[in-house]
């Protein structure tokens, strides 16, 4: 059984940091890639940023330079540091999974490209 478990969430004032977590069991964690997504109320799912096989990363234009992606292949972990968060960043969080590797940018952050998901872990970030 797939399963995508997300921690690390939580409120915090601008200019804050966060640390997300995502263990992951029931599948061959180092033949997928893997990204973070949120997702806002009465909004579409947004891709945040992607890791590949390779640890190639991309990252959506909002949070570059401020967030990044990474993975512990031995702990079957995924992680996403949140670096000078603004409140804009408020949403609900989501890791996901999918097998091989994605070639273009719109894949990578699009999740219609991924087969398995968490069910999301909530950050608030203040003014």
């Amino acid at each position: 059984q797939v399963q995508l478990v997300e921690s690390g969430g939580g409120s915090v004032q601008t200019g804050g940091s966060l640390r997300l977590s995502c263990q992951t069991s029931g599948y061959t964690y180092s033949g997928h890639s893997m990204a973070w997504f949120r997702q806002v109320p009465g909004k579409e799912r947004e891709g945040v940023a992607y890791i590949a096989i390779d640890d190639m990363t991309d990252y959506a234009d909002s949070v570059k330079g401020r967030f990044t992606i990474s993975k512990d292949n031995a702990a079957h972990t995924l992680t996403l540091q949140m670096n000078n968060l603004k409140p804009e960043d408020t949403a609900k969080y989501f890791c996901a999974a999918t097998p091989g590797r994605l070639h273009d940018r719109r894949a990578r952050l699009g999740e219609h490209w991924y087969e398995y998901w968490g069910q999301g872990t909530q950050v608030t970030v203040s003014s």
